[in-house]
């Protein structure tokens, strides 16, 4: 039966963590797609044997060497990203953001007329963004035989009701869920079933989920790298990467039908932000054993980031009675470290004397090996760390471009393939992420503009909430767009 309301404002938290650092965490700053230059985009990311491009300080650093003048650049971006959800009926939403691509500089440091030998020394610094995370999703639909109040109420089996703790804690302050009579005080029923006065739960409530991501990956890349005797290039990059992430949903379900509870529609908010930095070193090498052909090779240490994490939810209810209900746990602070997958990348370059050229990118990454760990505060991280080892496995990356000449016009297009990262058996072991681009630019002697589209694209499933009979989860098509405007100017030619 329904009682009393405790007046709480908080739930009783009993461990620092129950909502924080999960596998979709350790992946989501894992992943890197190499968004940049406008070039670089629209030959589909495939500069590991090329070079001369800034976005490639963060890819190859032997790019930096190829550079034959000093040079300028800078590259703003339109993002769309627009994702369809099926869930009971279908929903679609979308966001638009501008943002900086890349900017950045190269110089040389060392310069020659000779061709054999160390020809030239060239520094760089280039900032490329890695990942976009800004996304807008709407799930929509009927829901005839489980909610999230379920959820809840099978999560907090066997605890008492004055030691829920979590979103738990303010379900059943907010009226969501109570024991039920004759059980114990450690047994729950929902509003859905009269708080397990009725035999059966009644269903049939509108349930809507908005998601609202916001945030980034980025890299800010120290370069250094030359030319010996036009034959190897050589690079390193050391990284100062830089992430901001705010993850933000909004649970909806509304019963426009009568319950023996009064119940008519609940909303839960769930939000949590991250900012962070780390820190990785990058080497490589361009070998041209002829003027047509080029071979690159590099290698990345695991990123080692420091996270500060903050997070808060809260939940409101309303009876048809006139009841309503406000309740939030406090917010909660965490400050841990991440280390991401090491990194090796091969490629092959073939030019066509100056007409065209083609570019073939392959890349390995291991994403078992992702870490957390604790910064300070003790926390034991050996469990989630097992769970990644078991969830995720090595992937594999290719990327393919080609670019045609036209006197000063050049054609660009691109595609790249993004493996799978979950083991089978996983909800989502057949997700993947393709990109398709193309492009086109100017070149003068001094001055180049370039324009570049991506669309990147994956299918997954997404689960709004596990219950003892019941998963509940959409299916989502998630389709980014990345329009790229690079301008460029060479001064000082070697």
């Amino acid at each position: 039966m329904k009682r009393k309301a405790l007046l709480l404002t908080a739930a009783f938290l009993t461990f620092a963590g129950a909502m924080a650092q999960n596998v979709d965490d350790a992946l989501r700053y894992s992943q890197i797609f190499y968004t940049g230059t406008a070039r670089f985009n629209s030959m589909g990311g495939a500069f590991t044997a090329l070079g001369g491009d800034m976005s490639t300080f963060s890819q190859n650093p032997a790019g930096v060497g190829v550079f034959r003048s000093s040079e300028i650049s800078l590259s703003p971006q339109l993002f769309h990203s627009k994702t369809s959800a099926s869930f009971n009926g279908l929903s679609d939403d979308y966001l638009y953001n501008f943002n900086l691509g890349q900017a950045g500089i190269v110089s040389s440091l060392i310069s020659g007329t000779s061709t054999s030998g160390l020809i030239s020394l060239n520094v760089g610094y280039s900032f490329n963004k890695t990942n976009n995370l800004n996304s807008s999703v709407r799930i929509q639909g009927n829901s005839p035989t489980s909610s999230m109040a379920d959820y809840w109420a099978d999560a907090s089996f066997g605890t008492g009701y004055r030691n829920l703790s979590g979103a738990a804690g303010i379900a059943y302050d907010a009226w969501i869920m109570d024991t039920i009579t004759g059980t114990g005080a450690n047994t729950y029923g929902t509003v859905f079933s009269n708080y397990g006065d009725n035999a059966v739960s009644d269903y049939g409530q509108n349930i809507r989920r908005l998601i609202s991501n916001q945030g980034f990956t980025g890299e800010h890349a120290f370069s250094i790298g030359g030319n010996y005797s036009n034959k190897v290039f050589f690079g390193a990059t050391l990284g100062i990467s830089r992430l901001r992430y705010t993850g933000h949903y909004e649970h909806l379900e509304k019963a426009d039908y009568y319950l023996d509870s009064q119940f008519s529609d609940f909303t839960y908010v769930e939000h949590f932000e991250n900012t962070g930095t780390g820190i990785s070193l990058k080497i490589g090498t361009i070998i041209k054993p002829t003027n047509e052909l080029r071979i690159g090779f590099a290698f990345h240490s695991p990123t080692l980031y420091r996270i500060n994490e903050r997070f808060y939810d809260n939940i409101t209810s309303n009876f048809t009675d006139g009841g309503h209900y406000e309740f939030n746990n406090e917010e909660l602070s965490y400050n841990y470290a991440l280390t991401t997958p090491f990194r090796a990348l091969a490629g092959v370059a073939y030019q066509f004397k100056k007409m065209a050229l083609f570019s073939f990118d392959y890349e390995f990454v291991d994403y078992t090996t992702i870490r957390f760990s604790e910064t300070g505060d003790n926390y034991d991280y050996s469990e989630k760390n097992l769970e990644i080892k078991n969830t995720l496995k090595p992937a594999s990356n290719v990327r393919l471009g080609g670019e045609f000449r036209f006197n000063k016009i050049y054609l660009r297009g691109g595609y790249g393939y993004y493996g799978k990262v979950f083991k089978t058996g996983e909800l989502n072991d057949n997700m993947f992420n393709r990109s398709v681009s193309l492009g086109a630019g100017f070149r003068e002697q001094n001055i180049n503009i370039d324009f570049g589209f991506t669309n990147l694209r994956n299918e997954q499933t997404y689960i709004l909430y596990n219950t003892s009979f019941e998963t509940a989860s959409a299916n989502l098509t998630n389709s980014r767009n990345i329009f790229t405007v690079t301008f460029g100017y060479k001064f000082g030619y070697m």
